[in-house]
């Protein structure tokens, strides 16, 4: 069905509460699975606009809104921030910090956009609950926590979340974006690789650094793997397919003059097939346990798997109906398929945990001249932050009212009259 336009008679209005919103969240950015002062706002404003407010797994808020028969729609946005130190300069820059373990203080910054995200999420549901002579159906509003650890979104799950919300027939979700503010990307299919970080200890024999012919050099070993790794996507994935391995630390030892008994390396993978993924899983244990066995190893290797983020594939049906929305919408021009992206998330946990379909869109955050000036230079890397960069800065005009527009014309594909 057609958005209605009349929904959004209101949007200006509503934008200047919500740029205050989101420069709060920005000022005060909150830890994964710890948003606590985050979670208190969104009930405020769910409550406020009319919603059945709930809490599941722990800071995760769902607002729910009944208003007739139709269909139910899910809409979720992320609300946690990273530990990164800002460096954006802005006014409303955040300068909160927190003392990590072993590496002593830290800034945090809501430098991958969930600010924004929950922003605009609010926006729509405000806009819904304004205007509920314009559709029917049930609205469930999903603030979930956790995302940059993959926590959330099973928190919420083991929860209960099944349980204690309507059954949704789509979920929806979008991100911000380092492109053209204004730009919408949507595809069928994989959007957001899985993502898997990969512990391995491997052991070898302590020594005086002077009697190496009576040691196992766990370094040495560390390096014959980390080499042998680079062939596993060069060699040993076919080539179209899509495999990303990265040995993103090597840490073994405490003096010159020690050959260490044991070295750690932290891995990172990528893909956007579970067969892949299975396969260079089977790749990585076969060699570091074939280098292991080939320099002496006094032991079995250890492998520990954590933040594991599964594949985001989006249903075809559901993102046609959406993309067409949109399209309609904002014009034909502002719309694009997307390339599937090597970023990770968790989000369609949620919608597995209901077995329903999904789709899940990008939104460009950089002024467009901005951007436009760096591709024609060839200098988008170097001239425009990406998610996770100290300098990552959403323009807040227009990124906050297309992203509160596209997830209400999302759900009014739906909803709408």
């Amino acid at each position: 069905m057609t958005p209605s336009n009349d929904v959004f008679e209101s949007l200006e209005q509503e934008l200047a509460w919500q740029r205050e919103l989101y420069m709060d969240l920005h000022r005060n950015p909150e830890l994964s699975m710890a948003e606590h002062r985050t979670a208190g706002i969104i009930e405020q404003k769910l409550s406020g606009f009319g919603y059945q407010v709930q809490r599941i797994g722990g800071t995760g808020v769902v607002g729910v809104l009944e208003n007739g028969a139709g269909a139910t729609v899910l809409a979720r946005a992320d609300t946690d921030a990273l530990p990164v130190s800002e460096a954006t300069g802005l006014e409303y820059a955040s300068r909160v910090t927190v003392e990590a373990p072993g590496s002593g203080t830290t800034g945090v910054m809501h430098a991958c956009g969930h600010d924004m995200h929950v922003a605009s999420l609010l926006g729509a549901a405000k806009l819904l609950a304004d205007r509920r002579d314009a559709w029917s159906g049930t609205y469930v509003a999903l603030f979930q926590p956790g995302e940059e650890t993959a926590e959330g979104a099973q928190a919420m799950v083991d929860d209960g979340l099944a349980a204690k919300v309507p059954h949704p027939d789509v979920a929806l979700a979008q991100h911000v974006m380092p492109a053209e503010a204004g730009m919408i990307g949507t595809t069928a299919g994989p959007i957001l690789s899985a993502g898997d970080s990969l512990r391995i200890i491997v052991y070898g024999r302590g020594a005086h650094g002077s009697m190496p012919h009576t040691a196992v050099d766990s370094v040495v070993l560390a390096a014959s793997i980390v080499m042998r790794l680079q062939t596993v996507v060069s060699r040993e994935t076919q080539p179209g397919e899509f495999a990303v391995v990265t040995v993103g630390a090597s840490n073994a030892g405490t003096k010159s003059n020690i050959i260490p008994d044991r070295a750690e390396l932290l891995l990172n993978l990528r893909t956007y097939s579970p067969a892949v993924r299975r396969r260079v899983i089977a790749s990585i244990k076969r060699i570091v346990q074939g280098e292991c066995a080939a320099a002496g190893s006094p032991r079995e290797p250890d492998f520990e798997f954590y933040d594991q983020f599964p594949l985001t594939s989006n249903d075809a049906d559901a993102t046609e109906r959406v993309t067409a929305a949109l399209a309609e919408h904002f014009g034909p021009e502002q719309v694009y398929v997307a390339d599937p992206a090597t970023a990770s998330e968790d989000f369609s946990r949620i919608p597995a945990a209901f077995g329903v379909p999904y789709t899940y869109w990008t939104v460009g955050s950089v002024p467009a001249e901005t951007y436009r000036k760096a591709v024609e230079n060839g200098t988008v890397a170097e001239d425009i932050p990406a998610n996770h960069s100290p300098f990552f800065a959403p323009a807040i005009d227009p990124t906050l009212s297309v992203a509160t527009r596209t997830q209400a014309v999302a759900a009014l594909a739906y909803l709408g009259q």
